[in-house]
C-alpha cells in the first residue's frame, strides 16, 4: 500500500487571488504526485487546507484535489473553519463536531483525529476527544492503525511553531496512544511546514513538508530581533508512505524536477544489477 500525504496547503492567503501563489504550489505538487508511479492508493492532506476558513477557498481546493484518481483524506488544522470546510466536503464523517473519524478500507486502518481549538494557533485534544480515541483504538483487535492529525505533539526545536514540552493536550493525548502503542504503526502531521521525524509514545511521529512555501530550518531560541529568515522559497513538498511487512517506510519529495545526473540505460544497468544481487544473496 503507496500513500501520499500533503499538508499546509494555505489556498486564500492571497484574498480574492484565484491564481495566488498558494494555488499554484498546489497545482505543482498534484501534478507532481499524479506521476508517481506506482501510483499511490491514498492521498492524505493533513490540515491547514485554507489560509482563513474562506468558502471559496474550499471550493478552489475540491478543485484542484478532483485530478486525483485515488481516495482522499481530509483532515483540519488550525487555519480551517469547520464549517466552510463541510460545506465544500460533506462527505467527511465528524464525531461530536470534531472532524474524527475512521476509515477501514485499506489493509491500514486510518484515524483522523482533530486537534483544532478555535482562536488556537496550537494544537488542542480535550477529554471527549481523547475518550473517542481511546475506543477506536480499543476496538482495533490488533489491527494496525495509521493516525493523522494535523499538529505534532511533541517538542521539534522550532519553538515557536509547536508544542512545548508536558503541554496539556500533548500529554492526554500521548496517554491514549502509549496504551495501544503496540498497534499504532505511526503518528502523520503536518502544521510545522518542516520535515521531520521523531519517536513519540511508544510510536513514530512522521511531519511532512508544506504546499506552501516552508519555515526556515533554524533552531536557534529568538530572543532578539536579528533579521534572520523565518519563510523561504524551497519548493512545495510531499511525503510517501509505504506500508509493507515490515512496516511503513516514508519518503519526501518535492514537486520541482532536479536536473538528471544518471538514467537507468546501458550504462548504469550493470551496477544496478550488482548491488540487487547482493541483497539477493
Amino acid at each position: 500500500m503507496l500513500i501520499a500525504q500533503i499538508t499546509d496547503i494555505h489556498l486564500g492567503f492571497e484574498a480574492d487571488n484565484a491564481c495566488e501563489l498558494n494555488r499554484r504550489r498546489l497545482d505543482r505538487t498534484v501534478e507532481a504526485l499524479l506521476a508517481v508511479d506506482p501510483a499511490p492508493d491514498l492521498l492524505i492532506v493533513s490540515g491547514d487546507l485554507a489560509d482563513k476558513g474562506e468558502p471559496a477557498s474550499y471550493r478552489r481546493l475540491r478543485d484542484s484535489l478532483a485530478a486525483c484518481p485515488c481516495p482522499v483524506v481530509l483532515c483540519v488544522g488550525n487555519h480551517d473553519s469547520r464549517p466552510n470546510f463541510h460545506a465544500a466536503f460533506p462527505q467527511t464523517p465528524t464525531s461530536e463536531g470534531f472532524v474524527q473519524y475512521v476509515l477501514d478500507d485499506w489493509p491500514l486502518r486510518i484515524v483522523v483525529l482533530d486537534t483544532v481549538e478555535e482562536g488556537r494557533h496550537g494544537g488542542a485534544f480535550c477529554e471527549r476527544r481523547a475518550r473517542w480515541l481511546d475506543e477506536r483504538l480499543g476496538e482495533a483487535a490488533g489491527r494496525p492503525v495509521l493516525l493523522v492529525l494535523h499538529h505534532p505533539p511533541v517538542p521539534t526545536g522550532i519553538h515557536w511553531m509547536t508544542a512545548q514540552a508536558r503541554e496539556p493536550w500533548t500529554l492526554r493525548l500521548s496517554q491514549v496512544v502509549s496504551r495501544h502503542a503496540d498497534v499504532v504503526v505511526a503518528a502523520v502531521c503536518g502544521h510545522l511546514h518542516r520535515p521531520m521525524v521523531a519517536p513519540w509514545a511508544g510510536t513514530t511521529l512522521i511531519v511532512c513538508p508544506s504546499v506552501a512555501p516552508p519555515i526556515a530550518l533554524d533552531l536557534k531560541a529568538m530572543v532578539r530581533l536579528d533579521n534572520r529568515p523565518m519563510v523561504v522559497a524551497d519548493p512545495p513538498g510531499f511525503a510517501l508512505h509505504m506500508w509493507t511487512a515490515d512496516g511503513l517506510v516514508s519518503h519526501f519529495g518535492i514537486a520541482e524536477p532536479g536536473e538528471v545526473l544518471a538514467r537507468y540505460d546501458e550504462t548504469m544497468a550493470p551496477l544496478v544489477r550488482r548491488f540487487t544481487a547482493e541483497h539477493d544473496e
